[in-house]
């Protein structure tokens, strides 16, 4: 008898945590709301789940070297996983872009982008490769 193996995903227990998390945030709440709702569900969430995370911070953005500006990033989980929300009909090709641009620019390995807009929590694991330069 055959079994699958799950896939190794980089930090995947961790990403597994949050991922449940807004599971049952999306389980409790269901679609409808602006992400801010989402945003605060999932800081209780985490907080309950005892993980250590910053809301909101700002992050600068760098070209070849230079500050050129800063995001906000919605979460940053155990100073590894970027936690991009969504509450959209659909996550598109542009919100994957969107959280691959920000892994680069923070130089962090691993995303979740996290949509609570659809009838379902629909989520995406995104890995950016530490190739680039410094």
């Amino acid at each position: 008898m055959n079994q699958a193996k799950t896939p190794d995903f980089k930090y995947k227990q961790l990403t597994g945590k949050i991922i449940g998390g807004a599971m049952n945030v999306h389980s409790e709440l269901g679609n409808g709301f602006r992400e801010i709702v989402y945003h605060r569900s999932m800081i209780h969430e985490l907080t309950i789940q005892g993980l250590n995370f910053e809301s909101e911070i700002s992050m600068p953005l760098f070209y070849r070297n230079a500050k050129v500006g800063s995001r906000r990033v919605d979460l940053l989980v155990e100073e590894k996983i970027l936690v991009e929300l969504k509450a959209v009909g659909e996550i598109n090709n542009q919100h994957i872009s969107q959280v691959l641009n920000y892994l680069k620019a923070y130089k962090l390995e691993v995303a979740l982008l996290l949509n609570f807009g659809e009838n379902s929590l629909t989520f995406k694991r995104i890995a950016q490769l530490k190739n680039y330069k410094n």
